[in-house]
């Protein structure tokens, strides 16, 4: 929703509390930065509260950052869906001296609009 419908995120906002949350760190993803901006823009003030994120738990491991190349994702395969671009970015950061963090889709089940009205829990 946010990537096409940011003006619907921040439409009352300047006059009610009006609450985003994401998996990880909010300013893992441009589009989230994107709506940070469009807030200031728009003189709607804004609090951030940042989460643990995979990316910055990288530190823990004892590897850094700026030594990494394009992050990738192995999704998950389905019978019609098996794309393998990510065989590139890996053979790029290789080549090019870099580690390569690969996020993997497990496919859990997540909530839906229809569970969460229910008040129903998915337990993986």
């Amino acid at each position: 929703m946010v990537e096409q419908q940011s003006d619907v995120i921040l439409r009352n906002a300047d006059s009610e509390d009006v609450a985003f949350l994401v998996v990880g760190d909010p300013f893992g993803a441009t589009t989230h930065t994107d709506l940070v901006t469009r807030a200031i823009h728009h003189g709607i003030p804004y609090q951030v509260i940042h989460n643990a994120s995979v990316m910055t738990a990288i530190g823990c491991c004892g590897l850094q950052l700026y030594n990494f190349g394009e992050t990738v994702s192995f999704v998950f395969w389905t019978d019609e869906w098996m794309p393998d671009s990510y065989f590139d970015k890996i053979e790029k950061n290789l080549s090019n001296g870099h580690h390569t963090l690969c996020l993997l889709d497990i496919k859990v089940r997540e909530q839906t609009i229809e569970n969460l009205m229910k008040y129903d829990s998915i337990v993986v």
